[in-house]
């Protein structure tokens, strides 16, 4: 079993609330669940009005396609002209990993 990870740092483009953030943030986290299937939410950076963090893991038992998917994830944000993609962490675990 592979588990893969995603964190997102991003900064929002012409937002000035909290509640302008919601609706910027709440639908690219329900479109990567809808068309990727992977656990997706806003897990940073709530008080901030025009940063987001988002952050995504996915279980596969196949490295390939765990790399493909988060790729696919990966390559969604940067493409979404609302936001700026300011950096990417990616992780991969496997039940093989010490501790």
């Amino acid at each position: 079993m592979y588990v893969g990870t995603l964190s997102f740092d991003l900064l929002l483009g012409d937002v000035r609330s909290l509640k302008e953030k919601r609706s910027v943030v709440r639908p690219i986290v329900a479109e990567i669940h809808r068309r990727f299937g992977v656990s997706v939410a806003e897990t940073g950076d709530q008080d901030l009005y025009r940063r987001a963090e988002i952050g995504l893991a996915v279980v596969s038992g196949d490295t390939g396609h765990l790399t493909d998917v988060l790729d696919r994830c990966e390559r969604m944000i940067a493409n979404r002209p609302e936001v700026e993609l300011l950096s990417v962490r990616r992780r991969l675990h496997s039940d093989e990993d010490d501790g």
